[in-house]
């Protein structure tokens, strides 16, 4: 990227009413067949056109096409069973119904290779295109085959490492995978969950990028947010791990957190997808508001890496909320591009 802090989205735009059931998470399709793909196109270049009206920097799919960042890709592999559902405690946060891993997980076709195959001709700026992550997805099952975390997690890093090779060969120019998971299971991370998202990046040579956060703005989440106290130190346990490996980007949750800024100087040397946009809040930030967590981050992270982002998706969220978010981001990007311009002048 020659653009100095290019903006980006951490993942979901909400969906047109016509597709989905508006502000819903596993929002249920409202059109079937010919007309879902479709309808799943057409808001795919809404979402686009949105991004770019706002004048985001590094474009995606809003994740138009997914009911659930983590279910739609494991819906598409064999070796897990949506009928044998179980409930588990998802994140150590809220119970679930989630599906059961069965019997060896293999993908049999690719997922969203060609979604981003359509998203690449519509464009010809950077495209950014989020997958689940290892720990991530095993948090979202109820394994009775391999019945152990590390091993399902391996698995999964070898498919996803698949659909990214691929993605990259779509034309994606960062592959960013999702893992919440990161902020709560830091003994498992640091033993072999980074590496397992090592093993999920391998052999690619686009952009990759890492989005930890505290969530989407729904009560469960929220609610854990008051019992984390006045610092949210989470990020501390696994900051060093990541800065040794190979992954480039780390996005994260910067904006009305509770996230000490000065965390960001253990992952110096990293492009930071600094998030500067609330996505549990409606109201919408000013340009100044997004502007001043930059300049706080900038304390921390190079200009030439620093990454202006939301916090976590806004599937949840009205859609004109949305669209004034994506705004005042880039308005907040903006001041500070200038700012920094005319010192360097």
């Amino acid at each position: 990227m020659n653009t100095l802090l290019p903006t980006s989205t951490a993942g979901s735009l909400p969906k047109p009413t016509w597709l989905a059931e508006p502000e819903t998470l596993w929002s249920p399709w409202k059109l079937q067949g010919a007309q879902l793909a479709e309808g799943k196109q057409d808001a795919l270049r809404l979402a686009l056109q949105e991004q770019q009206h706002a004048g985001i920097d590094i474009v995606s799919d809003g994740e138009q096409t997914r009911q659930h960042f983590v279910t739609t890709f494991i819906e598409h592999l064999s070796g897990v069973d949506f009928q044998q559902r179980q409930t588990v405690r998802i994140r150590d946060r809220y119970d679930a119904s989630v599906p059961s891993v069965v019997g060896a997980v293999a993908r049999q076709a690719p997922v969203f290779v060609d979604d981003a195959r359509f998203l690449r001709q519509q464009t010809a700026q950077p495209i950014k295109w989020a997958l689940p992550g290892p720990m991530t997805m095993i948090d979202t099952l109820y394994d009775s085959h391999y019945k152990s975390r590390e091993k399902l997690a391996w698995e999964f890093a070898r498919l996803l490492n698949q659909e990214a090779l691929e993605l990259e060969a779509a034309g994606v120019d960062i592959i960013q995978f999702d893992e919440p998971a990161f902020n709560v299971f830091f003994d498992e991370v640091n033993d072999w969950g980074v590496a397992a998202l090592e093993r999920a990046v391998q052999g690619l040579k686009c952009e990759t990028a890492v989005h930890i956060c505290y969530g989407y703005g729904i009560k469960a989440n929220t609610d854990w947010k008051q019992t984390l106290g006045a610092q949210w130190r989470q990020y501390e346990q696994v900051f060093p791990t990541l800065q040794q490996s190979s992954i480039d980007i780390i996005s994260l949750e910067c904006h009305n957190a509770h996230v000490p800024m000065e965390l960001l100087e253990l992952i110096r040397g990293k492009k930071v997808m600094v998030g500067a946009i609330d996505v549990a809040n409606p109201a919408i930030e000013t340009p100044e508001a997004v502007a001043d967590t930059l300049r706080k981050a900038l304390q921390f992270v190079d200009a030439d890496k620093l990454y202006p982002c939301t916090n976590c998706g806004m599937a949840p969220l009205p859609r004109a909320v949305a669209s004034g978010k994506l705004k005042a981001l880039s308005a907040g990007a903006a001041i500070v591009r200038q700012e920094l311009t005319a010192n360097a002048g």
